[in-house]
């Protein structure tokens, strides 16, 4: 009998694995901060092309869907403070993307609006997202980035206190 099989027969015949252990402290939040940013600034790369600054492309998008918002409104979907907005919006303005009008209701009411320059710029958004997506899923399945995407969703979930309970086969455990 070869050394190897002696070896194997002296330990029962089974092949021993090893456990996994879970990743370091730290790991997760350094690697998602780090895919984040890195997606972003491919975005932002693309955008600029289109001479949008990055974080516009969010407020393009929101009043693509509902044109006369407020910046309150607009901040508040976005998840920034009302300043910032503000200050968003102004610099917006004045590159002819969206423009400011008082409400027609509520005079005290300022809405923002898309300009045909804004409503044309929907086009170019959905182009560089669709290419620093691409980018961002070389070398991934369909079955893996379905995965990878419910995966983020439950961190998001639960990171959030929204996490839904969710069935165990939903998300393979094989890796």
């Amino acid at each position: 009998m070869a050394k190897k099989d002696k070896a194997d027969k002296d330990r029962g015949g089974k092949k021993k694995t090893k456990k996994k252990e879970p990743p370091a402290s730290g790991v997760l939040s350094a690697t998602i901060t780090q895919v984040a940013r890195a997606l972003r600034t491919r975005l932002s790369h693309g955008l600029a092309q289109s001479g949008l600054y990055p974080g516009q492309d969010g407020v393009v998008q929101l009043l693509a869907r509902e044109d006369g918002q407020t910046p309150g409104a607009l901040a508040q979907q976005l998840g920034v403070k009302a300043p910032t907005m503000t200050r968003t919006i102004g610099r917006m303005e004045a590159q002819g993307f969206v423009v400011r009008r008082t409400d027609d209701r509520d005079g005290r009411l300022t809405k923002v609006y898309l300009t045909d320059e804004g409503r044309g710029s929907v086009v170019r958004i959905a182009e560089a997202t669709e290419s620093s997506e691409a980018q961002a899923i070389q070398g991934l399945s369909a079955k893996e980035l379905k995965t990878l995407v419910k995966l983020l969703s439950v961190v998001e979930g639960n990171l959030c206190g929204t996490a839904l309970p969710r069935p165990s086969d939903e998300i393979d455990e094989d890796d």
